[in-house]
């Protein structure tokens, strides 16, 4: 379990597989790892899998009494890669790691190879509604115990006792009050990007990942069928399969975008 220092934390990841670099970012309130481990097997044996832990999570650490936005984790990504030596890179991400990823996609277009984001949409609601019911520490020590615990287990011994609690509080509170992307930087994204979701996703309605998908220039959409929002691992079977179908249909491209930095050098 490397470490890697990157915008002045001392940012914990996983690495696995072999190939083009993809960076993967997770969800809220679960690590790296435990977000992709669903599709990272497929995944490792066409890429260099990368998966960081964002401030604040697992290894990550980071006091949310500091403060937490949604900023610093696109400034933590992208510091990340650059510590990596990664000039140019294929980009995924889930739910938060799905808005972090879009930002950094509408930041610096030219670096992202394609872009994969799943349950995510740009518009505040529901996202903001949803997630303060969802991440109530007081709800979720209530009505979900088992989460809970994991919580605790996952986040705890290297953050502190409890550290879970004011986590997922600064979370919901950043969704409620976090600067949106504009059209013309959702516009500004040109990399062949899938956008997925879940048909039963509540922080998602399909139409707002539909408007996500024609909003980018170059969009695709994926909407799994028997899905909430965890859709990474309630349709493993399908999102699998289509990211490696995504993969395969715009290698040429991501090519030609992996060289096209080193062109401009010369």
């Amino acid at each position: 379990m490397p470490t890697i220092l990157a915008n002045g934390l001392d940012i914990g990841y996983d690495v696995a597989g072999a190939g083009p670099p993809l960076l993967l970012l997770h969800g809220a309130a679960t690590p790296g790892r435990r977000t992709w481990d669903a599709l990272l097997p497929s995944l490792a044996t066409g890429f260099r899998v990368y998966l960081p832990d964002a401030r604040g999570h697992g290894r990550t650490k980071w006091d949310v009494a500091d403060g937490f936005e949604a900023g610093w984790l696109v400034d933590d990504a992208l510091t990340f890669a650059d510590a990596l030596g990664l000039t140019t890179f294929h980009l995924g991400g889930y739910s938060m790691g799905a808005m972090t990823a879009l930002e950094l996609a509408a930041r610096v277009p030219g670096r992202i190879r394609t872009l994969v984001v799943a349950g995510v949409t740009p518009e505040r609601e529901p996202r903001a509604s949803v997630c303060a019911r969802l991440l109530d520490p007081d709800r979720v020590a209530r009505d979900e115990r088992t989460w809970a615990a994991d919580l605790a287990r996952t986040h705890d011994p290297v953050q502190g006792d409890g550290a879970w609690r004011p986590l997922l509080v600064a979370i919901a509170a950043d969704v409620a009050t976090q600067r949106l992307l504009t059209p013309a930087e959702l516009h500004g994204i040109d990399a062949p990007t899938l956008v997925a979701c879940g048909d039963r996703d509540p922080l998602v309605p399909v139409g707002q990942a539909w408007a996500l998908s024609r909003a980018v220039r170059d969009g695709r959409l994926l909407v799994a069928p028997d899905a909430g929002h965890d859709v990474v691992h309630e349709r493993a079977d399908l999102l699998g399969p289509a990211l490696l179908a995504f993969y395969r249909s715009t290698a040429s491209i991501a090519v030609e975008r992996a060289d096209a930095p080193a062109e401009a050098a010369r």
